[in-house]
């Protein structure tokens, strides 16, 4: 049997990671099939060789799709690729609508909707709980874009049929909208001021020292993003119980949310917005994005999270969301 498949990739200057849309034909040879797992390796080949390359900002930055074709064991591969540079990669758009919840500063939503976790989030964790807990590699595996793209509109719409849409959604398009509500807030949940704090605490080597400085800084978050912290990190540490079936790991997750929860302001990031060089995984941006996957891991292994004061300990605890 021949296949052809086309994959468009948008490459980040600031990241490891792609976003793809695959299809993939079949030519019509009625000859026997490829074991499976085959297409599973091809892409990790593949994948593999791209993040291997040096990517040239000069050379990769315009609005035209670059594309090749790879061909490996029959299996033809159509790449696409396009360069986004980190002026728009990491820059956070507020939303045109403050009426949305996408763009929009979580404190804002928190207050709209008087609740203490934005009910986007609610509700994804909760579709996913229903029905994603032992899906293999949940928020690792992309969704379709149009399906977020659907649900991102229909949240920011406040459309009251959202919970039917998701419900007839594949699951990973609803992690994908989860993660990229978090993406797009016009602040990261750890917020630009404590990001410096929380990547100096976690560098610490004294555990008693760092475990001191990463608890008094998690509780310094302000209110909303702090509950909504928790409330996300008690369902990712439910995702990981499931780990033997859902390949999910507590680094696994964190390599995926780290980069997402925390992000360096603009005068903070070690990353020159005007580079010219090739980038390289060797960079100092990929030593940020380590700390960043090591915050959300330390919180995600900690076992229990103490409350100085009474205050604390009723937002902590409280099973209002």
């Amino acid at each position: 049997m021949g296949e052809t498949c086309t994959e468009e990739l948008i490459l980040d200057q600031t990241s490891s990671q792609f976003t793809s849309s695959c299809s993939l034909e079949d030519e019509g040879d009625t000859g026997p099939r490829k074991p499976p797992g085959t297409g599973a390796r091809l892409w990790g080949r593949v994948r593999s060789t791209l993040l291997r390359q040096k990517l040239d900002p000069q050379a990769l930055q315009s609005k035209d799709w670059q594309r090749t074709v790879i061909t490996m064991n029959g299996i033809e591969v159509k790449l696409s690729m396009k360069f986004t540079s980190r002026e728009f990669s990491l820059k956070r758009m507020p939303s045109r609508k403050q009426s949305g919840v996408f763009g929009v500063k979580i404190s804002v939503v928190t207050k709209r909707e008087r609740s203490k976790v934005p009910l986007i989030v609610k509700q994804c964790v909760e579709e996913i709980e229903r029905r994603g807990m032992e899906e293999v590699g949940i928020y690792r595996v992309s969704g379709v874009a149009t399906d977020i793209q659907a649900l991102k509109g229909a949240f920011d719409a406040n459309n009251k049929d959202v919970s039917v849409m998701m419900s007839e959604m594949d699951v990973n398009a609803i992690a994908g909208t989860l993660k990229l509500y978090f993406r797009e807030l016009p602040e990261p949940l750890f917020t630009d001021d404590l990001y410096p704090n929380f990547a100096g605490g976690i560098a610490l080597s004294d555990s008693v020292a760092k475990e001191s400085c990463m608890l008094n800084l998690l509780l310094s978050l302000p209110e909303p993003n702090l509950v909504t912290f928790l409330f996300l990190l008690d369902h990712l540490k439910r995702i990981a119980d499931n780990e033997s079936v859902n390949k999910m790991s507590f680094h696994n997750l964190a390599t995926v949310f780290g980069p997402t929860l925390l992000r360096p302001s603009e005068k903070d990031s070690k990353i020159p917005s005007n580079a010219t060089q090739p980038i390289t995984m060797n960079d100092s941006w990929s030593l940020e994005v380590m700390s960043q996957v090591q915050v959300l891991l330390y919180f995600l292994q900690l076992e229990g999270i103490p409350t100085p004061d009474s205050k604390r300990q009723s937002i902590l605890f409280s099973t209002e969301v």
